[in-house]
């Protein structure tokens, strides 16, 4: 079942998120106060039989030069063993219906890695598509 995260799938989100990112600093604590209070998140989870087996995060970006939000997809992770049953893409169509529903906006913005083409075919499925845009970061 896709649904929105809350404070009660924090353990479990740790867990994938281990899985996904490697250890890092975030404590299920944090994630929990996170899924609580971040207004500028929205975090999309399926669940299977009572276990999480993937998430979707979308950060809310709002800039007073645009009346609308800039929703963008940062995090996309399904469980090895539920992969390419269309998890992924279920979750990330509940995001965007769920931020078209709730916020203003013209266009969802998605972000992955350069080599992660499996993932890029299933957003080009999707309707997603380079924009001309260049992604740039820089370690501080």
């Amino acid at each position: 079942m896709i649904r929105l995260a809350n404070e009660h799938d924090a353990e479990q989100l740790s867990s994938l998120n281990l899985a996904f990112n490697g250890q890092g600093e975030t404590t299920i604590e944090n994630i929990r106060m996170s899924i609580q209070q971040n207004q500028q998140e929205v975090v999309v989870i399926d669940e299977e039989d009572g276990l999480l087996v993937g998430f979707v995060c979308v950060q809310l970006k709002k800039s007073f030069c645009y009346d609308g939000y800039m929703p963008e997809i940062t995090e996309v992770y399904v469980d090895p063993a539920y992969r390419r049953r269309g998890i992924a893409s279920r979750m990330i169509l509940f995001a965007e219906d769920c931020c078209a529903d709730n916020y203003p906006l013209h266009k969802m913005e998605l972000l992955t890695g350069v080599k992660n083409l499996a993932a890029q075919n299933t957003y080009r499925k999707l309707g997603y598509c380079a924009d001309g845009e260049i992604h740039l970061s820089k370690k501080i």
